[in-house]
């Protein structure tokens, strides 16, 4: 009950209920009803007061709030990331001993429990760790975390750490913007967030050591394996995990795997064949997983004829011969993938062409250049198949040496235009989508004209900014990769437009290294094209991603590059945008008179190009300056010349910012009542537009405006409800507005 955590904590610190209710603001009534639990389920603000009077902060902090919604104990299952056991599972009878026996009682209890599970490609690492996983998920109360490192991508994509533990940390709920950059601050994140717990933690597909060990919790209770085609003899040697090599199938347990397949039945009806087709498959459990498959799906195919196919020297002689995994595989793979549809076939060597690790069914439709409805069966049959699978409802990956098979069909079947045709629409696809998105989402930016898609290619399209913003969040890594491969397949048109599209969305999202990667990506390919705008454009961009990591000589250079880009074409609206985004660097080392200086001159850019948009910017800038610097009534008449504009225009979000301008230039004049409605009125055009940092921004304001006429109850409301939407986008001002709270709090007010 989260009363008896009150209690413990409120004895812990010290404090009586009369001394605790002094603190938070809260009556010794609420108190008393929170510790005897008649209270169960305390508003959010009430609950930072409380965190905020027993002084608690980081891991310690997290799990008050998860106690005071319950959810610590429903968070227990909610982590199940294990992916599904196969109901065909055989054999590993003492490999599964092996991994039970992890769970004695250790001899050195002060030790996290590491298993590294090693073998050839194929032989069945992912199946018995997830197998055994789900035995044992019961003595890991608190869940289950899983990871594909990709140590043996065809495509090279190894998963480099700081993505994974990134995966991790998102997962175990911490927001976006409170990951740090670094790997070394997302690991000791991380390793605080397993403190106290017992999580199984599965990390398959490792390279190296190197890539595992950030990844490895730092206090005992949880019991971490991990699969590598190689055996990690540093992580055995160095970090004192469990080695656990796994050999190919027993004739036994083959002949078991292929009973659970296709029924006992069939198989103790041809037993020859059964035998023949163990030999073929060389008792290699995907081998043996893709023929069973096979049979399943043609049942008027014998097994006898089966495994004639399998005796065929141009099938099976890589498997039998070559000790290079990747070609140990090829061979089998070869003879399901000629089992496909024509069409399906044809899919499979496209998907081979995609350069992120899933794509979606809308993607994989553009990619072959075939309508979705047509799409939908042959992604069905690749499933079913075991070449492919539907890791999510709609979404589709590879396994890594299928996807390594996939490209080499399609270089060996597919004639060069072809292939860079169905690349072409790819990434269109993701172009035009991105963009009809963005327009959702983002509607008072600057629009980029594009070139009609490919034909075959079928931009996804939406109703509503919940599905654009739903897209973006599900492929925005996706479109980080085909940007780059754009600019290393020589499609040079293509990165600045993708990293435009992208720039609003990671932006705002906080993923500000992201969003720094993808506009030097755009930034490449207009160099390369000699594209002055697009350079321009991708410097002031990289200026902003800078902005936000608080490197602001860098900012500066990439904007002074822009505006002279800008200059060099005559391009005015190019020079004014620079200016308005070197006012925002000088705001943020604190000189206003430099920021002034700025918009000004932007305005007069803007004036100059009939860039009407542009000017509202400019003046709402200004007059925000002028404010700052006691030019009080300039001010007025700055903002509301923008105010006018962005009315002209129907610019809501634009409105918005110019009232809440407005609002602080009459708080500063005294005039708090004109202030007051100028806030509400900002807040209504910022909860319409959905911006909620700028509505936590103007609520802030607003307290200071009550706070400032003696409002102090008024003051409290409004910094509540900021406090509580910075918390929630987890902003640092969240900090700054508690403070303001608890001075109103000790003031008596």
């Amino acid at each position: 009950m989260f009363g008896d955590v009150v209690r413990a904590h409120r004895r812990r610190a010290g404090l009586t209920q009369e001394e605790l209710a002094e603190a938070t603001g809260l009556s010794v009534r609420s108190i008393g009803k929170l510790e005897s639990g008649r209270i169960a389920a305390p508003r959010p603000p009430t609950v930072r007061l409380l965190a905020d009077a027993f002084g608690l902060a980081g891991v310690e902090r997290e799990r008050f709030f998860q106690e005071s919604s319950g959810e610590s104990g429903a968070r227990r299952g909610r982590l199940a990331q294990l992916p599904a056991d196969l109901f065909s599972f055989a054999g590993r009878h003492a490999e599964l001993a092996s991994l039970d026996r992890l769970l004695e009682p250790a001899g050195r209890p002060g030790a996290v429990v590491i298993t590294a599970v090693s073998g050839t490609a194929g032989v069945g690492k992912t199946t018995l760790a997830v197998h055994w996983g789900h035995r044992v998920r019961d003595r890991f109360p608190d869940g289950q975390l899983y990871v594909n490192l990709r140590g043996f991508d065809p495509t090279g994509a190894v998963l480099e750490p700081t993505a994974a533990v990134h995966g991790f940390l998102e997962a175990l709920d911490v927001a976006p913007r409170r990951i740090p950059a670094d790997l070394d601050g997302q690991t000791a994140l991380y390793r605080s967030m397993l403190a106290d717990r017992r999580m199984l933690i599965l990390l398959d597909n490792a390279r190296d050591a190197a890539q595992v060990r950030p990844l490895l919790p730092g206090a005992p209770g949880c019991l971490v394996l991990v699969t590598s085609r190689n055996q990690l003899t540093a992580l055995i040697s160095g970090g004192g995990a469990h080695p656990l090599r796994l050999e190919l199938l027993s004739v036994a347990e083959a002949r078991d795997l292929l009973s659970r397949r296709l029924g006992a039945d069939r198989v103790a009806a041809e037993p020859q064949a059964v035998a023949d087709i163990i030999a073929g498959c060389a008792r290699l459990p995907l081998a043996l997983s893709i023929a069973a498959s096979r049979a399943a799906t043609n049942p008027h195919l014998s097994l006898t004829m089966l495994a004639a196919e399998l005796d065929d020297a141009r099938t099976r002689l890589d498997v039998l011969t070559d000790d290079d995994p990747a070609t140990d595989v090829r061979a089998v793979f070869s003879w399901s993938y000629q089992a496909l549809s024509p069409a399906a076939a044809r899919l499979f060597r496209h998907l081979g062409l995609h350069p992120a690790h899933d794509i979606s069914a809308a993607a994989a439709a553009s990619l072959a250049g075939l309508p979705p409805a047509e799409v939908l069966p042959l992604l069905a049959e690749l499933c079913a198949a075991h070449l492919v699978q539907e890791r999510q409802p709609g979404r589709y990956t590879f396994h890594d040496l299928l996807r390594a098979y996939a490209t080499e069909q399609a270089h060996a079947t597919e004639r060069e235009p072809d292939r860079r045709a169905a690349v072409h629409r790819l990434l269109d696809h993701y172009l035009h989508t991105a963009d009809g998105a963005t327009r959702l989402l983002y509607a008072t930016r600057d629009p980029i004209v594009l070139e009609a898609p490919q034909p075959g290619t079928v931009p996804e399209r939406f109703t509503d900014a919940a599905g654009a913003l739903a897209w973006f969040t599900a492929e925005h890594r996706v479109m980080l990769a085909v940007l780059d491969h754009a600019v290393e397949a020589g499609f040079d048109d293509y990165p600045g437009n993708l990293a435009w599209t992208l720039a609003d969305f990671l932006d705002r999202r906080g993923q500000w290294h992201d969003l720094a990667a993808a506009q030097r990506a755009g930034l490449v390919a207009a160099t390369k094209l000699g594209d002055v705008f697009g350079q321009a454009r991708a410097h002031r961009n990289l200026a902003r991603a800078q902005q936000w990591l608080r490197r602001y000589d860098e900012s500066e250079e990439h904007l002074r590059t822009a505006h002279d880009l800008a200059e060099q074409v005559g391009d005015k609206i190019g020079q004014a945008h620079a200016n308005v985004e070197l006012a925002v660097v000088a705001e943020r080392r604190g000189s206003h008179v430099d920021g002034l200086r700025h918009t000004q001159r932007a305005y007069e850019l803007y004036v100059r190009a009939g860039y009407t948009r542009g000017q509202a910017n400019a003046l709402n800038a200004t007059g925000w300056h002028q404010a700052h610097l006691g030019l009080r009534r300039e001010a007025l008449v700055s903002c509301r010349q923008a105010l006018a504009l962005y009315q002209e225009r129907g610019d809501l979000r634009g409105q918005a910012h110019t009232w809440d301008s407005l609002g602080f230039v009459h708080h500063g004049l005294g005039e708090y009542r004109q202030a007051v409605e100028c806030y509400q009125e900002a807040l209504a055009g910022f909860r319409e537009t959905r911006d909620r940092y700028q509505e936590a921004s103007t609520l802030t304001r607003l307290g200071d405006t009550h706070q400032a006429t003696g409002r102090s109850t008024e003051a409290r409301f409004a910094w509540r409800q900021a406090e509580t939407i910075f918390a929630d986008l987890d902003r640092p001002e969240a900090e700054e507005v508690r403070a303001k709270l608890r001075e109103v709090a000790e003031a008596g007010g």
